[in-house]
């Protein structure tokens, strides 16, 4: 298959006129030409599969490395059925791969939702389903957290920080745990620095709903903790005296940091100071989507808590905390071009080759470029999609 006539992101994150060639599973060739007439004028070989792009946008598939749920399935739930609704609602949205965030839960139960996943990923890998978005791995955002900053999770089911109990979680999940969460500045447990040397080379070290002040954020950044968990949130606030884990994400080299750009967490006036100061490099769009992703308002849980969701809003219905959101991750791409005025290219890569590239699957996915799947997205100039394919099979 040829796609023509678009106007792609190339691997130098600039958008050129181009085609691209797609054999089986993967891109083989792309070309880029010196105008979109060359690109609309180009013709494939006698035979061959031709669609064309009509002079739209031609971008990566995306990677959401924080999401819970969609479509009334959350991954907490346990079931294989779960999983493939998230998967399917993913892939169809224009998303290659998929990291889902585990919540704050016994440990008992969290094992089985780790096994779970373990068994969903072998029968990917078993038969590929390009309907599905690929699991690439959990992110486990609990237990291991402050219950000072809490957030929608259940602070029952916090736990002191083990790295007895982690390798426990990796076995049962196969060695599918590709991120964990701590608060460092927690007392209970493990030293943060004993826990991050014993971790960090099994999966990446992230704080999240903690309540670090930045020189404790900044020792655990040091020791090897390298991501942050939806910045800016379930974390103390960025002051000019006390600048906090936001500051101290800023102030440390190779420290990449989700943000959730739905309209809700996020003042556009932050996210474009990050972007400045951070860049797409660093930052890694997230969508943290609940069940109620893709449905209506009304009442719905998060990790056995109920959340009322009215609108983009989803809050704990006992105290009001922000509990997750229901805006789909290229929404949050478009939130990011038309609200916050970030140039597109930068948006698309925060969503692709970034969190391609904190997870090490690169070579595989994040870039229109030869040898990545063909897992491709068409947006017109208006942002809106036209089609989606999934590792050469196109399923929108």
């Amino acid at each position: 298959m040829w796609i023509k006539n678009t106007v792609l992101l190339d691997e130098s994150g600039r958008f050129m006129p181009g085609c691209v060639k797609v054999e089986g599973e993967r891109i083989s060739r792309v070309l880029v030409t010196a105008s979109e007439s060359e690109a609309a004028a180009f013709l494939p070989e006698t035979g061959e599969t031709l669609l064309d792009g009509q002079g739209a946008y031609l971008l990566p598939g995306m990677i959401d490395l924080h999401l819970h749920g969609c479509m009334g399935a959350d991954i907490c739930d346990g079931t294989l059925e779960a999983f493939e609704r998230v998967a399917a609602f993913e892939a169809a949205a224009g998303l290659a791969a998929i990291v889902p965030a585990t919540m704050t839960l016994p440990a008992g139960r969290l094992k089985e939702i780790l096994a779970c996943a373990a068994a969903f990923k072998k029968r990917q890998d078993r038969s590929f389903d390009p309907r599905l978005a690929s699991l690439q791995g959990i992110n486990m955002e609990g237990p291991f957290i402050s219950p000072v900053r809490c957030g929608a999770q259940d602070p029952a089911s916090i736990l002191p920080r083990s790295s007895r109990l982690f390798q426990e979680f990796q076995r049962a999940a196969e060695g599918l745990v590709r991120l964990i969460a701590i608060a460092p500045e927690e007392p209970s447990g493990e030293s943060a620095a004993d826990f991050i040397e014993a971790v960090k080379g099994s999966a990446l070290v992230s704080l999240a709903h903690t309540n670090a002040d930045y020189e404790t954020a900044r020792e655990a950044f040091s020791l090897g903790a390298c991501h942050v968990v939806h910045l800016f949130n379930a974390m103390p606030e960025y002051r000019h005296r006390e600048p906090g884990v936001p500051g101290a994400v800023l102030d440390s080299r190779g420290v990449t940091a989700e943000l959730i750009c739905d309209g809700i967490h996020v003042h556009p006036a932050a996210i474009r100071l990050v972007f400045q100061v951070l860049g797409p490099d660093r930052i890694i769009l997230i969508s943290d989507s609940m069940r109620a992703a893709g449905l209506e308002d009304g009442l719905y849980t998060l990790g056995g808590q109920e959340v009322q969701v009215r609108g983009k809003e989803c809050r704990l219905v006992k105290d009001g905390a922000l509990a997750g959101s229901v805006t789909p991750l290229p929404d949050c791409v478009r939130f990011l071009v038309k609200e916050a005025g970030i140039p597109l290219e930068a948006a698309v890569k925060s969503a692709s080759l970034t969190p391609a590239r904190r997870l090490g699957i690169e070579k595989d996915y994040g870039a229109v470029a030869p040898g990545r799947y063909a897992s491709l997205v068409l947006w017109n100039r208006e942002l809106s999609p036209m089609a989606v394919l999934n590792r050469g099979v196109r399923i929108v």
